[in-house]
């Protein structure tokens, strides 16, 4: 008898969430894009945004919340209702990188989110402006060390993969240069092209095209293995950093609590459209390596992303209050 009233209380239990994930999704989603538009993270989200309503019968709309690497988007994420009708990007800033950067964080990157699926990853590029007198990582490394706090890089903001590739090679070579955070890669590049700004360690997605173009030169990936996309261009420890590696990666998240069915049906549907010929080719020609793992599999990445992330910054020392 009490095993026939436990399974039916569960079941009850159950209806409401059930019911909830049958009727979704009642309005339009909205995508919480967690940095300013024209970088990696945006480029993703437009992507899927548009793949997405046409399969799920409702308007997915961006929404651009930029700022603090990712993480004001991504606290505005966590704050939403778990219903479904909200979902966000994260990336390697957002939910690694800034939980060991700052010392107050708004939000848990691990229990304060329900992963769906991780979206891509990509090397950064450090690439410098065509007025620095360098070709090579170790002429880099020469100069800075001659001109000690003269030269700068700009960053996508602090705590991003950009400004932590520029954090470790500091550490390791001992050069002492000025970091330029922005909200973004979008307002970041132009500056860099115009030469405001002397170098980057930037997303191969935005800062491939203007070396292509001869208005970046490229010195190395930041990656352990070379960029399919830039196979003439070296890895850092090819160039004489032993062990330098730092890659970005892009995720899609909702709201803890968001019912499992739902999660299950957005990480499908993401994994069609990543696997899709047309989507293929565009990450392809963007450099970006496809995602698709589960919602487990990226719950497990996290925990081994945030530790060893986590090191790097505490040994370069960088802080951010």
């Amino acid at each position: 008898m009490r095993t026939r009233k436990t399974a039916l209380v569960a079941a009850v239990l159950l209806i409401p969430a059930t019911a909830h994930a049958q009727s979704w999704p009642a309005k339009p989603i909205r995508y919480i894009v967690n940095f300013a538009p024209g970088g990696t993270t945006d480029i993703l989200g437009r992507m899927l945004a548009t793949g997405l309503s046409p399969v799920l019968g409702q308007q997915v709309v961006v929404d651009n919340r930029p700022g603090q690497a990712g993480s004001i988007g991504a606290a505005e994420l966590a704050r939403a209702a778990p219903d479904g009708h909200t979902i966000g990007a994260g990336t390697v800033s957002s939910h690694a990188i800034n939980v060991s950067l700052y010392s107050k964080l708004p939000y848990d990157p691990v229990k304060d989110f329900a992963p769906i699926t991780l979206l891509a990853t990509l090397p950064n590029m450090l690439v410098v402006h065509p007025t620095l007198p360098v070709k090579t990582v170790k002429e880099l490394i020469a100069l800075g060390r001659a001109r000690p706090d003269q030269l700068n890089f700009g960053s996508a903001g602090n705590g991003t993969s950009q400004h932590i590739s520029g954090e470790l090679f500091k550490t390791m070579t001992g050069v002492r240069m000025q970091h330029i955070p922005y909200k973004g890669s979008g307002p970041m590049i132009p500056d860099l092209l115009a030469g405001y700004v002397q170098l980057s360690f930037e997303n191969i997605t935005t800062a491939y095209p203007p070396v292509k173009a001869g208005r970046l030169k490229a010195l190395a990936v930041t990656t352990a293995k070379r960029s399919f996309v830039a196979p003439e261009v070296p890895t850092m420890a090819e160039a004489g950093l032993a062990g330098y590696d730092i890659s970005s990666w892009q995720a899609l998240f909702a709201p803890a609590g968001t019912p499992r069915e739902i999660v299950t049906r957005l990480h499908a549907e993401v994994v069609k459209i990543l696997r899709s010929p047309e989507a293929q080719k565009r990450l392809t020609d963007l450099g970006l390596e496809t995602g698709g793992i589960t919602p487990d599999e990226l719950t497990a990445m996290l925990r081994v992303e945030i530790p060893r992330l986590g090191k790097i910054v505490r040994e370069s020392g960088a802080r951010v209050d």
